[in-house]
């Protein structure tokens, strides 16, 4: 992910100037990537950063009309207009679109960063004050990886741009290990890495003299949790009045935007409300090898009656002939934070790119809004890793329960999306700007308002708020029924739409990733008439259990019956050997545990083994 590298040290110039090079080098990924670095040796300050051609948050660095505050600055901010105007009514000189003017709101606003919407961190020198100011996002989505060390304090968007210099990171923490494997990602801000935490969200932490002084926060959940409830029609008010005032900051800019379209209600919302001119909004949904899913159907659907192009990008014969590129590549750009079923994912950010350099999506609005779940820890693993390992597995689904305690919009904004949703994030903006207007400020402290008894409702809360708002927007969108069926009640028709869509969700499902191991055995016996293609691609794209035992079943045993892999620690061989005979056989559904070893297995070979 494009972002801030460096470090804070009172050690010798050129050594901290080596070694951020390093550090820099480690995350130029691609050729439409600027790089650059900056340094103030008074304050001990050495930054380096990377960010996409052309986007919000390149030509850095920022400094201010009398030289003495530097801002280095990556990920995108969407300010309030009123707030621009009034830096231009105090005699700012502000160029937009563009970053320019955060610095001056530096200037004007000593609580800065608190008033920034949006996913960024950044560094703030500022030589009149002799401090310098190391800051993120209030959610902790633009991660920034920290580790400190007796020489200095090193920072990076990506943690191998730590460990390219510190080589003492490369261990593994087993509590972080276990986590990963029951949750599919890593809680509490820590990492994989020994010895490397991921900075709290809304961090505003101070250095001077070239070390820490003061670790605080600019902002608590508390504040949004503490709001007074509303009834229905004023919640809904209040949410509607946000999304729409606020929906156009998402698409403003220079560079073209696409509009990644699904069949469920919150990219519906967004096309509600936009008001795009025809042809001015290119669409595109990820597509499957089978069949046209449910997902392209609908939003092809819904792109015509907005009068916008729409085409499908396609996952098949071409990404499973390049998939050992892909999976070592996803697991790479982020830091082990995604499995390798989400090399699917890297590959269609890439033509996404093609379309357009900016992306907008529904992303969180379920989560947010209906407070869906999107991960819970997994036990048992059928013996394949150490009794050691899985004593830590069993913990993190402790640590699990004891944190989704409390208020659901916290759980989903503050804990569910920095730590489960931000490994995907950080790879899809390895190549393209992402944008959802469901992490807006207004629009999450507006979430928080909801009528008491929707709170015991998760998953199904809010759901007729959200039709509503797409009613509001555009009826005639209200017509056409989601790709799990929801819409207006017309009838026995939509009632009997509705089942069958929500049926053949759960099969596909249960024939992919869910098929509990009786119903492999049952499936064998029937393998000639290929029943998965019954199923198969009615909503979703990528097909990994069907993948690995067929097209990738070669890749699969290279990889996890190599020596190097059953000699982890933390693996037993011969239940590793278990599972890839009865997955590739076809008798066993092993899907998720040949996800989990094959990650690690990578990110081991990539960050861990010495090379």
């Amino acid at each position: 992910m494009p972002g801030i590298v460096g470090l804070i040290t009172k050690m010798l110039p050129e050594r901290a100037e080596r070694e951020l090079q390093r550090m820099v080098e480690a995350i130029r990924h691609e050729p439409f990537y600027e790089v650059g670095t900056w340094s103030d040796k008074a304050l001990g300050v050495y930054v380096g950063w990377a960010a996409i051609e052309g986007s919000f948050s390149g030509g850095m660095p920022l400094h201010n009309e009398t030289g003495d505050a530097t801002l280095i600055f990556s990920g995108e901010e969407y300010p309030d207009p009123e707030a621009i105007r009034g830096l231009k009514r105090r005699g700012h000189s502000v160029a937009r679109p563009g970053p320019s003017y955060l610095i001056h709101l530096y200037e004007d606003d000593r609580s800065f960063p608190a008033k920034l919407n949006g996913m960024f961190h950044g560094l703030l020198a500022d030589r009149a004050r002799g401090a310098a100011l190391l800051f993120n996002d209030r959610y902790g989505m633009h991660r920034i990886y920290y580790h400190e060390s007796k020489e200095a304090f090193y920072f990076a968007a990506e943690a191998k741009a730590i460990v390219r210099v510190r080589p003492e990171v490369r261990g593994t923490d087993p509590q972080a290990l276990g986590e990963f494997i029951a949750c599919g990602c890593v809680l509490e801000n820590r990492t994989l890495f020994d010895g490397m935490r991921v900075l709290p969200a809304a961090s505003a932490w101070v250095f001077r003299n070239g070390s820490i002084e003061l670790r605080k926060a600019y902002f608590q959940p508390k504040e949004w949790e503490q709001q007074s409830r509303l009834g229905p029609e004023a919640f809904y008010g209040e949410l509607r009045n946000s999304f729409a005032r606020n929906l156009p900051r998402y698409f403003n800019g220079s560079r073209p935007v696409g509009m990644s379209l699904t069949g469920g209600l919150d990219t519906r919302m967004i096309m509600a409300w936009q008001k795009a001119d025809p042809g001015s909004l290119p669409c595109y949904t990820f597509g499957g090898p089978f069949r046209d899913s449910r997902d392209v159907v609908v939003a092809r659907e819904v792109a015509r009656a907005c009068g916008q192009r729409h085409e499908v990008i396609p996952v098949g014969t071409e990404f499973l002939s390049r998939f050992p590129h892909y999976a070592e590549r996803a697991v790479c750009l982020s830091d082990g934070c995604v499995t390798v079923d989400r090399a699917a994912d890297l590959y269609v950010n890439e033509r996404a790119r093609q379309i357009a350099p900016v992306r907008v999506t529904g992303n969180y609005g379920s989560e947010v809004l209906r407070w869906a779940p999107a991960f819970k820890p997994a036990r048992g693993f059928h013996g394949v890793f150490s009794q050691e390992c899985c004593r830590h597995i069993d913990a993190a689904g402790s640590t699990y329960a004891s944190l989704v305690k409390g208020h659901p919009v916290s759980f989903a904004a503050f804990r569910q999306a920095p730590w489960h949703h931000h490994g995907l994030l950080s790879l899809e903006q390895t190549q393209l700007s992402v944008r959802t207007p469901y992490l807006d400020n207004d629009f999450v402290a507006a979430a928080f308002r909801a009528p008491a008894p929707a709170f015991s409702r998760r998953d199904t809360a809010n759901i007729d708020h959200c039709l509503r708002l797409v009613a509001d927007g555009d009826a005639t969108l209200s017509e056409i029924l989601t790709d799990r069926g929801l819409g207006p009640p017309a009838g026995v028709n939509a009632t009997v739409a509705r089942h069958v869509h929500e049926f053949t969700f759960r099969a596909e499902y249960a024939y992919d990733y869910g098929m509990p191991q009786w119903a492999a055995r049952v499936d064998h016996l029937f393998a000639p008439l290929h029943l998965e293609r019954l199923f198969l691609g009615r909503h979703k794209f990528a097909h990994f259990r069907f993948w690995y035992r067929d097209a990738l079943s070669e890749y699969v045993r290279q990889m996890l019956l190599d020596p190097r892999t059953l000699a982890r620690p933390y693996l037993r061989p011969a239940g590793v050997e278990s599972i890839v005979r009865g997955h590739l056989k076809g008798n066993r559904n092993f899907t998720v545990e040949i996800n989990k070893v094959l990650t690690l297995e990578l990110f081991h070979r990539l960050f861990v083994d010495p090379n």
